[in-house]
Order: structure tokens, then sequence, then C-alpha cells
């Protein structure tokens, strides 16, 4: 597992989300992810979104994933 692949995923579950993804050691990744999807929603139910996007990966080939959530504004103001 790479970070573009799981930026990949999470962008092709979430339409109109972006997402920046790093991990060094292919197990352990860090991701933001801007999606107007998440307007109204506790950080809870936005990881959640997310994880819902890659499934059993989770777990599995992805063993830790450390997500920020953010709508567009709050990414623009400065929180990413």
């Amino acid at each position: 597992m790479n970070p573009d692949t799981i930026r990949q995923l999470i962008e092709q579950g979430l339409p109109g989300a972006r997402a920046d993804v790093h991990g060094d050691d292919g197990v352990h990744f860090e991701a933001t992810v801007v999606s107007e999807a998440f307007r109204g929603k506790l950080p809870l139910a936005r990881h959640r979104m997310v994880y819902a996007t890659l499934g059993e990966r989770m777990g599995g080939e992805i063993h830790a994933l450390a997500l920020k959530t953010l709508t567009p504004e709050e990414a623009g103001s400065g929180n990413s």
C-alpha cells in the first residue's frame, strides 16, 4: 500500500474530496482530507466516512491512519 493509492481510494469514495496522504513505511499513514461532505458533521462521523472509503484495508494493508478532516472553509482558514 502506498500514499497515492490511499489518496485515490479516498477521493473516489468521497466525490469532490481532496486528500493529501503521507507515509514512509507502507503501513502507517497520515491523511488530510478536505470535503464539502464533512459540513455539519462531528469529527468521528467524518473519520467514519473516510474509513468507509478504505473498507477492509483498514487494519489489514493499512495498520494505522491518522486523519485530519476539514471542510473547504476550515482548510482555507489556516487549519490545514
